[in-house]
């Protein structure tokens, strides 16, 4: 029966800590239903001390076919894996993971799910100096998409001095990118100012969390044709993006990513095409 979890059932998930507010599970198990396959999406709440023990736990495990990685598990699971594929290389962050065979094998859907709303929009991204709030995992899949775009400039902040530093030297040896600067936190004020797309890679705003990685005041210094562009997806919208719609700038939310990189994801995973409007519809009404 079709939704029955049974012993042939092959397992999929999302691994994060916390993971329990993912609206990954609704989208693809959405989607998996609708093809008819005997599949099912699980939430896998991992801690970052356990995250080494999950991985060699989980091959033992033969229906387990995949799983995507959030926050933090990104950038530390790189280790862990048997192999991973050139764009993950490229990044230095994994957020999709398949077995093939007794292996597993990483790879990134961040960068092509980040980039699909900013292609339908007619810009002149050669214009538009990019400023990314945050240096994790997300980041990083930001900055190689801010490269693909053509941003003449790539401005990263972020609260941690060391934590910039190992970010700036990792990407820019990955990426042999000159244009990529890291600044302390105190310097978006003076970035806004010449920014065309500003991103919030950062945890800042999500779920109940009331607050925003830019101030209203902030938020008036950049330029009326900027895009303001948050990861986060629920609520929706976030006050960054509230902020960013109030003062007349074009704002995108995390929904559109989310469903992208899960849609390729799931294409991964399956070897076959996905519903992606199904996935879209079924996150549209979980979060109304």
């Amino acid at each position: 029966m079709l939704g029955s979890v049974l012993g042939t059932t092959k397992i999929l998930g999302v691994m994060g800590f916390p993971v329990s507010h993912s609206l990954s599970p609704v989208m693809h198990n959405a989607a998996i239903a609708a093809m008819g396959l005997d599949y099912v999406y699980v939430p896998l709440p991992i801690p970052v001390e356990s995250l080494a023990t999950a991985i060699a736990g989980l091959k033992a495990v033969q229906s387990i076919q995949g799983f995507n990685l959030t926050i933090p598990h990104k950038v530390e699971v790189i280790p862990l894996l048997d192999e991973i594929l050139p764009i993950a290389k490229s990044v230095g962050a994994v957020n999709t993971v398949k077995r093939i065979g007794d292996r597993w094998v990483g790879t990134n859907t961040d960068v092509a799910g980040f980039l699909e709303p900013l292609k339908q929009l007619k810009y002149d991204w050669s214009s538009m100096p990019a400023l990314i709030l945050g240096s994790g995992g997300a980041a990083k899949a930001v900055v190689a998409a801010c490269l693909e775009l053509g941003c003449p400039m790539i401005h990263v902040v972020g609260r941690d001095p060391k934590k910039m530093k190992k970010f700036h030297g990792t990407m820019t040896s990955q990426l042999h990118d000159y244009n990529l600067r890291v600044h302390p936190w105190a310097s978006i004020p003076h970035l806004l100012e010449v920014a065309g797309l500003v991103i919030n890679a950062t945890p800042i705003g999500m779920a109940n969390d009331p607050h925003t990685p830019i101030s209203e005041l902030e938020m008036a210094l950049l330029p009326q044709n900027a895009i303001a562009y948050d990861l986060i997806y629920t609520p929706r919208p976030t006050k960054f993006l509230q902020i960013a719609a109030a003062r007349g700038l074009k704002a995108i939310d995390g929904l559109e990513m989310l469903i992208n990189q899960g849609a390729i994801a799931l294409e991964f995973w399956l070897d076959q095409p996905v519903p992606i409007e199904i996935m879209r519809q079924a996150l549209i009404k979980q979060l109304h």
